[in-house]
């Protein structure tokens, strides 16, 4: 039987393909869905005040009070959110870092047979625990990732949290916007480069996903312009309505 040599080097194929994709999605797919956002959001509601048949002044206040109004919303949330988060996990580590100082033993007994029932040997268990226990802080982590699967080193912070979600919306918010900004009287153009960017967006998105990049950005292109057909379409309906 031929031995394999634990130092030699990984042999080319197996490491080519032995690669993954991001699961998580990292920072790319939060910031590009909170563009989505502000992009779904905004066009909508300015499309539902054109189909109101209101002047361009009308509708470019819209929208700007939309990207206002969402951006500090969805900055708002995401930090109460990551902050009540970040504050449950220090409790709970509170809670552990404290079991560990009064009752090291039953903590000890506690990993070792974890990882005896993942199917290591008793007695190497054992002698696992016991070495990665010599360091509280450590053993704090390792507590950590096994009981509540979180990294006590790799908190969120609800301030960066808050910033990068106003930013991705606002930008996101923005296009539908921009082509009033620059002088445009109609909403077609607003309409437009907003789908572009929808269609952008989703295929950026297509880095974290198995789908291909124009299938995932036509689908987002399809669901933005639906919204904001519908809305539109309220628009004129109430816009008759009411006038």
């Amino acid at each position: 039987m031929e031995i394999m040599d634990a130092t030699a080097p990984t042999h080319v194929a197996h490491r080519d393909n032995h690669t993954h994709r991001d699961v998580n999605g990292g920072w790319l797919r939060p910031a590009v869905f909170g563009a989505m956002d502000g992009l779904v959001s905004n066009l909508a509601l300015m499309t539902g005040v054109a189909g109101g048949s209101l002047p361009p002044q009308a509708i470019v206040l819209t929208g700007l009070a939309g990207l206002a109004a969402g951006a500090f919303s969805m900055a708002a949330g995401e930090y109460t959110s990551v902050a009540s988060q970040r504050e449950l996990v220090l409790a709970e580590l509170a809670v552990e870092r404290a079991e560990l100082r009064k009752h090291p033993k039953d903590e000890l007994d506690e990993l070792a047979a974890l990882y005896t029932s993942r199917g290591v040997d008793p007695k190497l268990a054992r002698q696992v625990a016991e070495q990665l226990s010599e360091d509280p802080e450590q053993a704090l982590e390792i507590h950590a990732r096994e009981e509540l699967g979180i990294d006590p080193s790799d908190l969120p912070s609800p301030t960066v949290a808050a910033i990068s979600s106003f930013g991705s919306f606002a930008l996101g918010a923005l296009l539908p916007v921009l082509p009033y900004l620059l002088g445009a009287t109609a909403i077609w153009p607003a309409v437009l480069l907003a789908l572009l960017g929808l269609f952008a967006c989703g295929a950026v998105v297509a880095r974290v996903t198995a789908r291909s990049w124009w299938f995932s950005g036509l689908r987002q292109l399809a669901l933005g312009g639906a919204a904001a057909g519908v809305t539109y379409a309220l628009g004129a309906l109430f816009g008759v309505v009411v006038g």
